[in-house]
């Protein structure tokens, strides 16, 4: 097996060896030689784990590799940067890695380690074994899994809960101070929670005595009583972390962090999704197309999705952004590149998914967007897929259509900068007025212009009301296919439109 690292270090050096050893002498009352394995009064050895919390700035690196090495088995911790994060909590050379955030990996391939790592955030909670201890445990055929799994018997995970306000009777919950916190009277410290039965906490998977660890973002030990209260009246929904008393105490005996990437999601009103795409006889049948918003971010969007087509099968909705291809976020590619990655993956590939709004929810929580992401194809025995041959080139004008326009817009202050007008007395709507410098105007919009359909659905034999109350249900993205007036009256009225030449000065692609 090749090599791969992932990049967890500032520098990629290796730190110097003669820093990362340490010496261990016999104990002839405990009898330990190795610090990772302990002989029992009975012979049989144990392995005892080491678990390494770190947690970094933004932008700061934890400092160390994550390997995978030809004589080596497991997953190895080098590079460990001297006096970095990493070795700061307790990370040595040549460790192997046993859990990332209480999920068992040993046995799972790299690359998905690697990104259990990356949606975690700024807080990584790590079991290891030291190099040695490892190396016996596996000689011996030792379970792993037993191995760690015994050293954190009874913590259970906490909740992550989205808590969604009842407009009669509003959250359904309330937190008290701890005794002995003294957080009541203005010092940081720890709160049990109290239920409405049967009210929106309750619903939410909030139990009763539970522990109030997170909420929005913020860590209640970073609070007093006084600011916690705050934040409830001004909070409309509320997303909170917590987890039952019993299972708390085993956290803070093993110093084990709570945090949210450990946690089971209850209620979450927005998931990202992995779907899996086969190819059919014309591609997989959507559009990708790239933007840029006023602020500068870029989103990677799915449009166009084909009536009846792979990508719609696969559950894939208009106006989705993109977040990884195969399990590799494409955040920072540009769009032929990951137009290459999808077209490379042959007849197969899975494409990861989030609503614009379910962005900015974890954008809001602090939290990636990926962390509670659901696969389509889990609770699926078989996965049935259509080969079919490969289209080398974009599809052409279909029905006379000629010069279509796949126009992408992001509401802005001025919303998407557009006004809509109608045929006199019947069906069909074309834009009447686009205000200059919005959002129409840069993604191509002009007067005159005939709507034929919005996010993907068809709105020719729509009334302007119809179309208004679509365009609004559809949130902050909208996506909206036109032709100009005069190609308007050439076509046939009967004749959709699936298929959009690309233009060559717009990053649209079809696929």
């Amino acid at each position: 097996m090749t090599e791969q690292k992932q990049g967890m270090s500032s520098n990629g050096a290796m730190a110097d060896g003669s820093a990362l050893t340490k010496k261990y002498s016999f104990n002839p009352k405990e009898g330990i030689i190795n610090p990772g394995m302990v002989i029992t009064d009975d012979g049989v050895e144990t392995f005892s784990p080491r678990l390494c919390g770190l947690r970094r700035e933004e932008k700061e690196t934890y400092g160390f590799n994550l390997q995978l090495e030809k004589l080596n088995r497991g997953h190895v911790i080098r590079n460990v940067e001297s006096g970095g994060i990493a070795q700061r909590s307790g990370l040595r050379d040549g460790d192997r890695l046993l859990e990332v955030n209480n999920v068992y990996v040993d046995d799972i391939s790299h690359s998905e380690v690697a990104r259990k790592m990356s949606v975690s955030g700024n807080q990584l909670c790590l079991l290891v074994l030291e190099e040695k201890a490892y190396k016996q445990a596996v000689s011996q055929g030792q379970d792993l899994r037993g191995v760690a799994g015994d050293w954190r018997a009874g913590c259970t995970a906490p909740r992550l809960c989205h808590i969604s306000r009842d407009p009669v009777s509003g959250l359904g919950i309330n937190f008290t101070a701890l005794e002995g916190s003294n957080s009541i009277v203005g010092e940081k410290g720890r709160f049990s929670v109290s239920l409405v039965a049967g009210g929106a906490a309750d619903k939410a998977g909030v139990c009763k005595g539970d522990r109030l660890v997170w909420m929005d973002g913020a860590m209640v030990t970073d609070l007093t009583h006084s600011a916690l209260s705050r934040m409830m009246k001004k909070c409309g929904d509320i997303t909170i972390l917590v987890i039952d008393s019993e299972s708390e105490k085993k956290y803070m005996q093993k110093k084990i962090p709570i945090l949210p990437s450990m946690a089971v999601p209850r209620n979450l009103p927005h998931r990202a999704r992995k779907l899996h795409l086969a190819s059919g006889p014309d591609g997989f049948g959507f559009l990708l197309h790239l933007e840029m918003t006023a602020s500068g971010h870029t989103y990677h969007i799915l449009q166009g999705v084909d009536s009846g087509g792979p990508a719609e099968k696969a559950g894939m909705k208009n106006g989705e952004l993109l977040l990884e291809v195969n399990g590799e976020s494409v955040e920072n590619l540009q769009h032929q590149e990951v137009v290459d990655r999808v077209r490379t993956s042959g007849k197969h590939v899975s494409l990861t998914t989030i609503t614009y709004k379910g962005l900015v929810f974890y954008s809001k929580l602090g939290l990636s967007p990926l962390l509670f992401c659901e696969d389509t194809a889990e609770d699926e025995k078989e996965i049935r897929v259509t080969v079919s041959k490969e289209k080398e080139s974009p599809p052409m004008e279909k029905d006379g259509l000629r010069n279509a326009r796949l126009c992408s817009l992001q509401k802005g202050l001025t919303g998407f900068g557009f006004d809509l007008g109608c045929s006199p007395g019947g069906p069909g709507t074309f834009i009447r007025k686009v205000v200059p410098g919005g959002s129409a105007e840069k993604a191509g919009l002009a007067e005159g212009d005939v709507v034929i359909e919005v996010n993907g659905q068809n709105v020719e034999r729509k009334h302007l009301e119809d179309v208004r109350l679509l365009m609004k249900e559809e949130g902050a993205f909208l996506s909206l296919l036109v032709v100009d007036e005069m190609n308007n009256r050439n076509k046939r009225s009967d004749s959709p439109c699936r298929n959009i030449p690309e233009k060559e000065d717009e990053e649209l692609t079809i696929l």
